[in-house]
């Protein structure tokens, strides 16, 4: 979803891009309804790394695409996010970067939570400090990297590029009218998503979360698209029974599971991206973390964090609030720079400092 509008601003300025798919986020069903539903071309490269550990993930994204790098010698280097491939890929150009000319540029730089506990942290934290170019998408973020010692002069605002994609991808996901399709009413339902670790991994809180879902559905539908590892999580712990009571579904794409979130009374999650969108979008969030990496979401949004540690009582109390607090106008509670242009500026921002050579950026 970050991706794909800078791709194309990149190409629309005459840039050549190159695309590379790490592969981390390995189930093919979900990458290839994502590639379709956002118009992404094949990648360049396809490194294929798969599961597996923390460590191995980010040395197999390193080993895949030190070559990449070598071959292509690109002006710039652009990393988003915060996932293991992110700072694989920003460590590997860290080390050629004297040898190959190419700078490091990172999408969604400055983003704290505070809380070393989420490997994300380390790898935004790690990220920003190897990056020669760092896009901000919220003006919160300017402190943050301040504070750490990075100059002034290597931040630039740009806003959030997620929002970008909401915006181009609107219209067709209320089209779709994915709520219609599986029998409920708009405003009239609960969507939930879980895949994180510290959430998924543990049974006693999956099980807690699960029951709160359940007593939630007593309101609303509570939908359920199921992430791979939480499917997997639930059949493992022997949770299948208590997931009973929710509408679960197959892992959605962009346009779909966008239909399905614009259309919620309340949305329950312990994901990045929906924090933001819901605020876009005027949806009541309930985020089931102990801390967010979006702040900006609480304090101008429409999100708001579950008490913690995670109760089955304080999670169904958080989703009374939301719902009594109720939808509000799309935009009407929108951060600054959330407003579909963050792509022209990341690429204005890139070429302001690109190299000399009539190369371009790659």
């Amino acid at each position: 979803m970050k991706v794909a509008p800078i791709l194309a601003a990149l190409e629309a300025a005459g840039h050549r891009g190159v695309l590379v798919h790490t592969g981390q986020h390995y189930d093919r069903g979900m990458s290839g309804a994502f590639f379709r539903d956002l118009g992404l071309r094949e990648p360049d490269y396809y490194l294929g790394v798969g599961s597996g550990t923390h460590a191995e993930q980010t040395a197999r994204v390193m080993t895949g695409f030190e070559p990449v790098l070598t071959a292509e010698q690109p002006d710039w280097v652009v990393v988003v996010g915060d996932v293991n491939s992110t700072l694989a890929c920003a460590l590997v150009a860290a080390k050629l970067k004297q040898a190959l000319g190419c700078r490091i540029a990172h999408v969604e730089a400055g983003l704290r939570s505070g809380d070393w506990r989420m490997p994300e942290e380390v790898n935004r934290v790690l990220t920003d400090r190897l990056s020669d170019l760092l896009l901000t998408p919220s003006r919160d973020a300017l402190p943050n990297l301040l504070a750490e010692g990075i100059a002034a002069d290597r931040i630039v605002f740009v806003g959030n590029v997620m929002i970008d994609t909401l915006v181009a991808h609107l219209p067709a996901a209320t089209a779709l009218d994915l709520p219609g399709r599986l029998g409920i009413v708009r405003g009239g339902y609960v969507v939930a998503t879980l895949h994180r670790p510290s959430n998924v991994d543990d049974p006693a809180t999956l099980r807690l979360i699960l029951e709160a879902f359940a007593e939630v559905s007593r309101t609303f539908p509570v939908v359920l698209p199921l992430h791979p590892r939480t499917s997997r999580n639930l059949e493992a712990f022997g949770l299948a029974e208590s997931a009973r009571p929710l509408r679960m579904v197959e892992p959605l794409g962009y346009t779909e599971m966008l239909s399905l979130t614009e259309g919620a009374a309340v949305v329950l999650t312990d994901s990045g991206g929906l924090q933001e969108e819901t605020t876009v979008l005027g949806v009541p969030c309930v985020t089931l973390r102990e801390k967010t990496e979006r702040p900006v979401t609480v304090t101008e949004g429409t999100n708001r964090l579950a008490p913690w540690p995670l109760t089955t009582g304080g999670v169904v109390a958080s989703f009374r609030e939301a719902l009594a607090a109720g939808r509000i106008a799309p935009g009407a509670r929108c951060p600054e720079g959330w407003d579909g242009q963050a792509s022209e500026r990341i690429v204005t921002a890139l070429g302001a400092t690109t190299s000399p050579d009539g190369q371009g950026i790659a």
